[in-house]
């Protein structure tokens, strides 16, 4: 795991996997997103802690990196961490299964990512924790008939906010030996310990900031084509740096000139002052 401010966020509402991720990518590149893929937010993924544990070394890993920037999964930026007492930047690297483009990431800093519209499933998330009971605790096991029996009241569950591990907790603690009827229990359980209902927390918006992923400048996404800055990409930048109106660099000397020119001498500006003039 990254020290804290320096590692792996996941980019949101992405589609659930499939082993035709990453196909399109060259089998390094392809083999690398898929390690990334399968690491929990909070990981280092930094050039050097990916070559302790792949078969690469740290040029070829940077160069990868950079690929799967260019082909919308990743990105390098900072983002704003509030608390009740302070407001702190810190480095992040977003992570997308799904190929974004530079459009996506854009809306994405700002927050108002528009929301995919999920793929259907055969079978629902209780169904599938119901269905794998039998992994976390064997006398648990249940037919498949059972767990569409029992699948409306774990819906209810989660409807209430709580969450997988939380429900596993509440039906495989303290089983008593031996379980005589894991259905009837599981629903005797499901009912007794049957949670409150919990608002929802709020959502914070966060603040988000792009860098070039060569030269670490930060910059609006409209100005990170494929996660690059301009000098980057080998392009001439259009505007000069600074705000509106300021002076390029290589004009200073003449315009510094031309107000010298313009000012009135001093003696003058004496002889006017004591009305002279």
């Amino acid at each position: 795991m990254a020290n804290p401010g320096y590692d792996k966020r996941s980019a949101p509402d992405q589609r659930p996997r499939e082993a035709a991720d990453f196909r399109h990518l060259p089998p390094r590149e392809a083999a690398i997103a898929s390690y990334i893929d399968r690491l929990p937010d909070g990981s280092d993924i930094s050039v050097k802690t990916l070559a302790k544990v792949l078969p690469y070394g740290q040029c070829a890993l940077r160069t990868a990196l950079n690929r799967l920037q260019a082909a919308g999964h990743l990105r390098r930026g900072s983002e704003c961490v509030a608390t009740d007492e302070v407001m702190l930047w810190v480095t992040r690297t977003f992570f997308s299964r799904t190929a974004r483009d530079d459009a996506w990431w854009a809306a994405f800093t700002r927050g108002d990512v528009p929301r995919e519209t999920p793929q259907p499933q055969t079978r629902s998330r209780a169904f599938v924790l119901l269905a794998a009971l039998g992994r976390t605790a064997p006398a648990l096991s249940l037919s498949a008939a059972e767990c569409a029996s029992l699948e409306p009241q774990v819906s209810e569950w989660f409807e209430r906010g709580a969450r997988d591990a939380e429900l596993l907790h509440a039906l495989t603690h303290g089983l008593p030996v031996p379980v005589h009827h894991a259905a009837s229990l599981i629903r005797r359980r499901l009912t007794d310990k049957l949670p409150p209902h919990r608002p929802a927390p709020e959502r914070r918006t966060a603040l988000l900031t792009l860098e070039c992923g060569e030269c670490r400048a930060p910059g609006s996404p409209e100005a990170l084509a494929g996660g690059l800055c301009a000098g980057c990409r080998g392009e001439a930048a259009h505007e000069p740096a600074g705000p509106h109106g300021a002076v390029p660099t290589d004009g200073v000397r003449e315009r510094m000139a031309s107000v010298r020119a313009g000012l009135v001498p001093r003696s003058d500006r004496t002889a006017w002052a004591l009305g002279r003039r």
